[in-house]
């Protein structure tokens, strides 16, 4: 198998990435942007020695689980790889693709005999980033571009309106369009470290309408400023005017200063040159105060219903004491407190913990304590010290894709909780901490769900209920 050469092949799996996954000549070759059943002819961009990765060049014969992706940009964007499949058929691959994660590295026995259900989007599934991110460019011609990049690139793909984000965006890009190219503002370069704006970000509470806009800027401040805030607000004022019932409120905005040359995104400084620094939005009935640099689940509509299987999962009677490994701005610790005696959280960013305080201040609630470090210093030191929260009756973890660490995990066991539930964002990292704990002796997987916070995208969180072996 060579570079360039073309092939028909027939699509019988998909990978942990989303590519489709056909053969030739028993070699697995994979290829982004199609579906299990399709039949399609390929061309070989990179052969290795024992799989390859080919580019989908035409259909011969379409899935019966393929559908028509909606967003003009789904194949060059990257962000939405399963767009063009059956969002139903999403749902059932990311259930297989946890359920293989637990069989395979955990070493679980019939993994779906233990599944309890995939919380799928009710709707359509389409709107539901609360939290978008575009970088700013200038095409050939000169123009401003705001956009995503395209995979493994830094080229930027322009868009107009990103479908799995709040409608309002469409109108905030066209205003920063407009003052880019009207007031021939300066673009970052990457290779040069110069130029002023780098990014623009939108954050929107979906229960308020509470509206924040900011920009990252490579400097101290934006000329024209109060052109540039007068843009956003029309550019609010026609989008309520066009969607009427579905109104935005502008509360902010910002601009978040980062000089340093780096794939970083957003820098450590901020401030407001309208409104206030922050926004509301709930999450139930919990009110959270969320700023520029907050951590707060993207998908609102699935956020809910992912903490309340884990407060489910949680079994809480008020008597008992919790710990919330890796709790950020404290969105599960709050969800928690409320059927426990006392929750504790730690977080290693110390803004997070300044927010999480915050949000149990806005909401009343006095039975929380938080810690900032990292979680497998802090709870070790505080296990060995026999204070005050060296015995958990649960523990809540939600690690990032690395998922936890060995030291937490072997304090986890010695502190013997009843019960662990882990939320995870990476089935493979899941999968490997649970086994950890199984061949402890002291822990066995007993039921889990799964989530589809990121609709067409490979990503999938899920929620396990982990029990202490009498």
């Amino acid at each position: 198998m060579n570079k360039n050469d073309i092939y028909e092949v027939k699509i019988d799996d998909i990978s942990e990435d989303g590519s489709g996954i056909g053969h030739v000549e028993g070699m697995a070759v994979f290829v982004k942007d199609t579906v299990t059943g399709d039949v399609a002819e390929i061309k070989i961009i990179k052969a290795k020695k024992n799989y390859a990765y080919g580019r989908l060049m035409r259909l011969i014969t379409p899935s019966p689980y393929r559908t028509e992706a909606p967003c003009p940009i789904a194949r060059q964007c990257g962000g939405c790889t399963l767009q063009h499949m059956d969002y139903k058929a999403q749902l059932e691959y990311k259930v297989k693709k946890v359920e293989n994660c637990l069989k395979r590295i955990g070493g679980i026995d019939d993994p779906q005999n233990l599944f309890e259900e995939m919380l799928g989007m009710d709707e359509n599934p389409f709107r539901f980033r609360n939290k978008m991110q575009f970088p700013i460019g200038i095409d050939k011609e000169g123009k401003a571009v705001l956009g995503f990049y395209a995979q493994r690139t830094h080229s930027i793909i322009p868009v107009e309106d990103c479908m799995t984000g709040h409608g309002v965006n469409k109108y905030i890009i066209e205003a920063v369009k407009k003052y880019i190219d009207g007031k021939r503002v300066s673009v970052y370069d990457e290779e040069s470290g110069t130029g002023l704006l780098r990014h623009l970000i939108t954050r929107t509470g979906f229960s308020t309408g509470e509206l924040m806009v900011a920009l990252v800027i490579n400097g101290e401040d934006i000329p024209a400023k109060e052109e540039f805030i007068k843009s956003v607000e029309e550019a609010v004022e026609q989008y309520n005017s066009e969607n009427v019932g579905k109104e935005s409120v502008l509360k902010s905005v910002m601009l978040n200063f980062n000089r340093e040359k780096t794939n970083r995104i957003i820098g450590y400084e901020s401030k407001a040159v309208y409104g206030r620094d922050y926004i509301y939005d709930y999450i139930g009935d919990i009110k959270f105060k969320i700023s520029v640099e907050s951590f707060f689940q993207i998908n609102p509509y699935q956020t809910g219903r992912l903490y309340g299987k884990a407060l489910m999962y949680a079994g809480l009677t008020g008597r008992e004491t919790v710990w919330d490994m890796y709790c950020g701005i404290g969105t599960i610790s709050l969800f928690l407190s409320k059927q426990a005696r006392k929750v504790y959280g730690v977080e290693i960013v110390p803004q997070a913990i300044r927010d999480a305080k915050e949000n149990a201040r806005l909401n009343g609630i006095n039975n929380t304590e938080f810690y900032v470090g990292k979680a497998e210093d802090v709870v070790p030191e505080i296990y060995s010290s026999g204070k005050d929260g060296s015995h958990a009756d649960v523990v809540v973890v939600d690690p990032p894709r690395k998922g936890c660490d060995e030291k937490l995990l072997e304090t986890l066991i010695l502190m013997k909780p009843e019960r662990i539930v882990y939320v995870s964002c990476d089935p493979a990292t899941l999968a490997r901490d649970i086994k950890i704990l199984s061949e402890s002796g002291e822990y066995r997987l007993v039921r889990y769900s799964v989530c589809d916070m990121f609709s067409h995208s490979g990503h999938v969180e899920s929620c396990v209920l982990l029990e202490r072996l009498k």
